[in-house]
This record gives structure tokens, C-alpha cells and sequence, in this order.
């Protein structure tokens, strides 16, 4: 069988922003919850779902030790977290640590790494294993050396004790760590750490910046073929007839594959394959039905559409008191977003012996393989996924969809690996976008302001439709001459939830009603990006506010500070004001000033930003002059970590916020090149300056998608700082700010 060794180097490589934070309560916060009579007890995170010691810790005899866990490195920087941890409570050098990750042969199924859950659930349950792990060999160590186990030491894996030493690898022979953890060894106390909480460089770094082979996109094995998939002129097009003979013809095509309205091609180089699936495009002729509503019509679209579920996500009615004075409305939207990752989804896939070999840099390897198996009629057990990394996108980009044309190609050629990439048009056309939402907000007021009564109502269509197992989540299983139905998506509820993550403000009110209407039907395909419905929501509630604010003749930051009763949502925004020196400010000509706070989903990480902005009242061009960001992420154990994150947040949502929206016709996605989908240069990003609020001993807050929400709401309230009109509707870009200041 074909198959590409994952070696620490591809393994460690990453893109993107990191998050490296890490809760270790001062308390034993990691011991088991007691369990009834006969059941066994709770472990610390995903420890509970796969109990052996064996399946996370390996202590080989090269003196190393490798580590193995489900979550993947997205560029989040979650390997160097949990190496670091398992690193301390082994007592060995980082150096002697190998990591195996997101091998759905070899390493605990951990679900999908997504919504900044993988330190809360995967770093708790290496800390545990690695600390019994540790326990086990101590043991060991005692009996051999005939000391007792509370008088030895260990370091760099080597057990010393009355004038003796062993190390671990003499030690771990036959079935040592082959048994379930227990959850009665404590973890280490914090005084007795010494990688965690320290800013321990990225372990991929070197390599990517050294040009080493890290990326999917970059592998090459021997015997490599090239493939390329061709796909319909727009969603619901059917092929009608395709004559292949010519292209067949072709020098270096090695094989057309048709499957239904599925095309693909298979060659001996990649530009050989590029150039065959445009000329099948060409010869094909598709049956294409028009039935979108086009980009200008989807906020009607949504409002007026038929909610296939409304949810009362939050029902607070006032009890009693006097009726409000005053109301205001105002209704928000955000467009469709691509992930749009700077390099294209790719994918080898290899059969051989009666196996599928696939690597990949999907989010969810596990699921992502048992849905290619029910795609292709195979035992789930004989698909397997190799994490590798890719390009980053926090969120489902088509990632999945690249696994999934690469096994259906290598599944028409067996022993060949067949590698695939997607052309920039592909990957812009067909990826499932960030969806397009409208949030509608009411408050009454009372005479001095306050809110009495906050209503919001959500209108989105999914923002998860992951494989999930389920073939018809991947794209090309949906054209087959068999084809598989996509599920009905569903919405999640709390304390997740999806199209109305973050719709519940934190602000404490006496009447807060949340209402959501989700609707399945989609015009665009759609799915997860960072965030899901929290950046609209926040961008909603956080605007909001300010208008609130501005009627009642109240600075915002006061106002806010009003209804907030966390105390730790009081020092994110308290801090990022400070740090901003909100009090200090003064107002000059086209410049503002604007403020947006969030927990990201409610019980994750707190983060308040504040913007400076220049507008010009000629062209409608805003500049971001500078941004402050204050970050509550628990206790921290990388401060670079956390810092990054809550930075490439930042600058993601000032993209979305001032340039990015899918464009598409009543037919198909027009939006296909960076010229027709604009992204965020690097000349038009601030200075950002990121203030943390280390809480020692605290649970870990998610980090990663916790500056996103803020962001956009900053961004706005600083732009009607500085023009005296309030902009609602997304993206803000030269072309509508200029005909909203001359309405």
C-alpha cells in the first residue's frame, strides 16, 4: 500500500494564528466527578470517551516518547499545547516528544477539531494520561531500583533514587501503559511546571519558515498521478451528454471518469489534468435551471422565506412595571462569506490491498472517512485519514470535498495515490460559504435609557452541514448516478448553538427574548465559518447598543457597563477602554472611535475591541488607524498564543466587515478570483495592540474565534463616530459608506 509517513516536521506544521492556552485549576478541577455504585468514574475530557493510556502515551524504544491525539493542527497551535503539557507531566525534555496526530488508524477519535473546544476537552485528557503514564513508570522504576516511589525523582525521563537511576525506556516493556486510566492520580501542582504557562515557540515553525514540506499541498510521493474534477455550471445543473473521445486522446490523460453528473480526469501532470477538465467543461452540456435570488435580493429573500424551525432560543418576558416610553428597531445584515484560504483544498488519495489511504488536512478525519465509505460502498474500517495540514480556514471549507473526489478518482484507478487540487475558481465557486443573515432588534425604553424590554430575531439559513458520517454532505456524492441526498441540516442548541451563537447578549435586562428562524433551504451551499452565527449576532447586539446609547445621550462604554454584571465582562471592557485611552480620546474631522464586547458563545472566552478610524466623506474609504483588544482566556499558558489568536480574528473580521460578500446571479457564484472576492491586504492592517487578563488556576476559555464578533461592531460604531450615519448593512465598502453620507 502507497502511504505517506507522517514525521514529526508534517505532523507539527501548521497556518494561520495560535491559541495556546490551557486551564489548570489551582484546585484538582481535573479529578474524576464521583460515579454511581458500579459505573466507572468520570475522566477529564476526551480521557472519558477512550480510557486506555495506551491509546495516547507511547513510550518507544528510541528513548522518545510520542503522543497521540484526534484534534489537528489548523495553525491554532494545538500541538505545541498539548506537548507541552504532556511534556511536563512526564517530566521529559519537548525534545524526546513525538506526536502523531488525526490517524484514524492509530490515534483516539476525538471528533472534529472545531468552536475552540479542542484545549478544553483534548489538553485535560492528555494531562491526565500523561500524568498516569507517569505514575506507572515511577512504579515501575520503585520496584526495580527498591526504593520507595515517593522518595524518586524524575528528569528527561530518567528515575533516580538512592544513588540509582533507570530510565522510562529501560522500563516500559510488554503491556505497561495497556490499562484504563483511573482518575485518582493528581495531575502536577502549577509551581511545578515547566513548559506550561511559558512562550514556547511554535513547533512548526521552523520548518515552514525554512520552505520544509509541511503542507498537503506539498507532498509528492512516488508514482504520483494528478487529478482534477470538473463540476456543473451551477448547483442543480445535470449532465445532459458528454462526449470524452477527444480528451481521452489527449497526451498524459491516463483516464476520464464519469459517475453520473460526476466528471473527473486523471493525468500524469497536474497542468495536464487542468487542461483536460476544461475541455470535458467545454464538451459537456448541462441541462442548468435558474433559481437563485441573486446577491441584492437575499436579506428579502431571508425574511421572506418559510422557517423550517423557529426557536425560541431565549424567552424572558418583564414581569410587571411600567410601560416602556420609547422604542427602537433596527435590522442588521450580513452577507455570504467565503472561507477563502489563501491556497486551495487538496487531497491524495491512494487504494491499494483493498484499503483507502487519504491525506488530508479536513477537521473532522474521522467522520469525514466514514462518510467517504458510505460513498464509496466500503467497510468504514477500510478508509483511513491522515491528517496532514493545509492552508487554514477555521471552519468547513472543502477541505472534505478534495478527500472526497481524490478517493473517488484512486477508487477508479487502484494503486496509483492520485493527488487533487482545486483551480482558484473551483474553490471560490463551490465552497460552503458563511451564511447570509438578518438580525432584527426591538428595545423599550424608560425614561432615562434603560432597557426594559430586548427582543432579537434571527433569520439564517445552516451554518453546519460537516460530513457527519453522512455522504450527502460531500459535494460530488450529490451528482453521482447513484446519488446520496443531502441531510436536512439542523440547527445546534445550547450551550453552542450555530445561527444564534452569541444571539443571547450578556447584558442583563428584564424582558430579553431571542427568537430564530431557521431555514434549511439554501441558495448558496453553506456551512461552518469561524464563528458560525456569532459574528452577525454581535455585530447586531453590539451596534445596537450603541445606537441605545446614543438616544440616551450615555458614552457607550458607560452604557454598557449599565447592564453588565459580570464581573469579568466589566474588566474586558473596562480594560480594552483603558488600554485604548477612551477617556483620553479626543474627537477630530473624519475621525472615530467605537467599542464592541463579546464571550464568544456565552462561556467561552471574553474579549472587548476598540478601533480608530478615518473616514473620507469623498470616496467612502475607512481606515483603521489603530485597534485595541482586551482577552479573558482563563489561565493562560502561552501568551504569544492567546495574543495571536485574538489578532488573526481581528484582522479576519475587519476583512469581513469592510470588503468580503459572495456575489452570485439568478445561475451561479460570480465572485470566482480575489478580484471579484477582495480580501484585507496587508497594507490596510492596523497596529493592534492586545491586552491579557491572566486568571491563573481558572478553567481554559476558547480563544480562537473570540475577536470576531467584537470586531465588526467596533468597526461600525467607530464609523458612525465619524460620520453621524449608521451603516447596518455588511460589508462597509467605499461604494456604500459614499452613498450612505450623500443620502
Amino acid at each position: 500500500m502507497t502511504d505517506i509517513l507522517l514525521d514529526r516536521r508534517r505532523l507539527l506544521a501548521g497556518a494561520g494564528y495560535v491559541a495556546l492556552s490551557f486551564s489548570i485549576p489551582a484546585g484538582d478541577a481535573l479529578a474524576q466527578a464521583a460515579a454511581p455504585a458500579g459505573e466507572k468514574p468520570r475522566l477529564p475530557g476526551d480521557l472519558n470517551a477512550v480510557r486506555m493510556i495506551s491509546a495516547w502515551i507511547r513510550i518507544n524504544a528510541d528513548k522518545t516518547v510520542t503522543l497521540l491525539v484526534g484534534k489537528v493542527e489548523l495553525g491554532q497551535g494545538i500541538l505545541t499545547a498539548v506537548s507541552q503539557i504532556c511534556a511536563d507531566e512526564l517530566d521529559i525534555d519537548m525534545a524526546q516528544l513525538k506526536i502523531i496526530s488525526g490517524d484514524t488508524a492509530l490515534v483516539p477519535n476525538e471528533g472534529v477539531t472545531a468552536g475552540s473546544f479542542s484545549m478544553p476537552n483534548c489538553g485535560p485528557a492528555v494531562r491526565q494520561a500523561s500524568a498516569e503514564a507517569r505514575k506507572i513508570m515511577i512504579d515501575l522504576a520503585a520496584a526495580k531500583l527498591g526504593q520507595p516511589a515517593e522518595s524518586l525523582t524524575v528528569k528527561a525521563g530518567v528515575v533516580s533514587g538512592g544513588g540509582a537511576s533507570v530510565s522510562y525506556w529501560d522500563l516500559a516493556v510488554g503491556q505497561a501503559l495497556e490499562r484504563e486510566a483511573t482518575g485518582t492520580v493528581k495531575p502536577k501542582a502549577l509551581a511545578d511546571l515547566r513548559y506550561v504557562g511559558q512562550p514556547v515557540q511554535r513547533l512548526d515553525i521552523p520548518a515552514k519558515m525554512t520552505g520544509g514540506e509541511i503542507f498537503v499541498q506539498e507532498l509528492r510521493p512516488k508514482g504520483l498521478l494528478y487529478g482534477q474534477v470538473v463540476r456543473p455550471p451551477t448547483y442543480k445543473a445535470k449532465l445532459a451528454s458528454l462526449d470524452s473521445s477527444a480528451v481521452e486522446k489527449t497526451p498524459g490523460v491516463v483516464k476520464v471518469v464519469r459517475n453520473g453528473s460526476f466528471i473527473g480526469v486523471i493525468a500524469e501532470r497536474e497542468e495536464q489534468a487542468n487542461a483536460a477538465a476544461q475541455a470535458l467543461f467545454a464538451a459537456a452540456k448541462w441541462d442548468v435551471e435558474k433559481a437563485l435570488p441573486g446577491t441584492d435580493g437575499m436579506q428579502d429573500w431571508l425574511l421572506n422565506a418559510k422557517p423550517n424551525k423557529v426557536i425560541e432560543t431565549k424567552k424572558q418576558p418583564r414581569a410587571g412595571g411600567d410601560p416602556a416610553v420609547k422604542t427602537l428597531e433596527a435590522t442588521y445584515y450580513r452577507p455570504y462569506h467565503m472561507h477563502a484560504s489563501i491556497g486551495t483544498s487538496s487531497a491524495i488519495a491512494t487504494l491499494a490491498d483493498g484499503v483507502m489511504t487519504i491525506q488530508t488536512h479536513s477537521q473532522s478525519v474521522f467522520e469525514t472517512s466514514q462518510a467517504i465509505a458510505k460513498m464509496l460502498g466500503m467497510e468504514p474500517s477500510k478508509v483511513r485519514c491522515q491528517h496532514v495540514q493545509g492552508s487554514g480556514c477555521y471552519g468547513h471549507n472543502m477541505a472534505d470535498d478534495a478527500a472526497a473526489d481524490a478517493a473517488l478518482l484512486a477508487a477508479a484507478l487502484p494503486g496509483k495515490p492520485i493527488r487533487l487540487q482545486y483551480t482558484r475558481e473551483g474553490e471560490h465557486r463551490w465552497e460552503p460559504y458563511g451564511s447570509a443573515m438578518v438580525v432584527k432588534t426591538k428595545a423599550g425604553l424608560d425614561k432615562d435609557g434603560n432597557v426594559l424590554d430586548w427582543d432579537l430575531t434571527i433569520f439564517s439559513t445552516p451554518h453546519g452541514t460537516r460530513p457527519g458520517g453522512e455522504a450527502g454532505n460531500l459535494l460530488s456524492a450529490r451528482y453521482l448516478e447513484k446519488p446520496f441526498a443531502m441531510p436536512t441540516p439542523v440547527n445546534g442548541g445550547a450551550p453552542n448553538f450555530a445561527a444564534d451563537r452569541n444571539g443571547v447578549a450578556l447584558y442583563e435586562f428584564p424582558g430579553h427574548n431571542v427568537l430564530t428562524n431557521f431555514i434549511t433551504d439554501m441558495p448558496l451551499r453553506a456551512s461552518s465559518t469561524r464563528g458560525l452565527g456569532a459574528y452577525a449576532n454581535v455585530f447586531a447586539i453590539e451596534s445596537f447598543i450603541d445606537e441605545l446609547a446614543t438616544a440616551a445621550g450615555v458614552d457607550p462604554v458607560a452604557y454598557r457597563l449599565r447592564f453588565m454584571k459580570d464581573e469579568r465582562a466589566r474588566d474586558a471592557i473596562t480594560k480594552a477602554a483603558e488600554v485604548f485611552g477612551w477617556d483620553k480620546w479626543r474627537k477630530r474631522e473624519g475621525r472615530g472611535r467605537g467599542i464592541g464586547f463579546a464571550k464568544y458563545k456565552n462561556i467561552a472566552g471574553y474579549c472587548a475591541v476598540a478601533l480608530e478610524v478615518d473616514v473620507n466623506k469623498r470616496n467612502g474609504r475607512i481606515r483603521v488607524l489603530r485597534a485595541v483588544a482586551s482577552a479573558d482566556s482563563g489561565h493562560i499558558v502561552n501568551p504569544d498564543g492567546v495574543r495571536n489568536q485574538i489578532e488573526g480574528g481581528l484582522v479576519q473580521s475587519l476583512s469581513w466587515t469592510l470588503k468580503e460578500e459572495v456575489k452570485f446571479d439568478d445561475t451561479r457564484v460570480t465572485s470566482e478570483d480575489w478580484a471579484s472576492y477582495p480580501i484585507l491586504t496587508f497594507n490596510e492592517i492596523p497596529p493592534i495592540e492586545v491586552a491579557l487578563i491572566n486568571r491563573p488556576g481558572t478553567p481554559f476559555l476558547g480563544t480562537g474565534e473570540a475577536s470576531q464578533g467584537p470586531t465588526g461592531a467596533a468597526l461600525a460604531n467607530a464609523v458612525f463616530d465619524a460620520t453621524g450615519v449608521r451603516f447596518r448593512r455588511l460589508p462597509l465598502t467605499p461604494e456604500r459608506v459614499k452613498a450612505g453620507l450623500t443620502a
